[in-house]
């Protein structure tokens, strides 16, 4: 069982954005969402993610949820 810091998913966002040859600072400028909120989930550190935010980024990274998440 996950303890409380560990959500059991992953997020891939540093992988994508490697990929696409994004920053996170580009990122954050397509999808209007602050540096920090980003690294909070890039690190996996989010607890929570609202579908809007997460539509956002999948349109930006031109990806689907399950390319930016995976169970951990």
């Amino acid at each position: 069982m996950p303890d409380e810091e560990e959500s059991g998913i992953h997020c891939r966002l540093d992988e994508l954005l490697a990929e696409r040859g994004m920053t996170l600072t580009r990122l954050a400028e397509l999808v209007d969402i602050s540096i920090v909120n980003l690294s909070v989930l890039k690190n996996d550190r989010a607890k929570a993610i609202r579908f809007s935010t997460l539509l956002a980024i999948c349109r930006a990274l031109d990806c689907e949820v399950g390319e930016l998440l995976e169970l951990a």
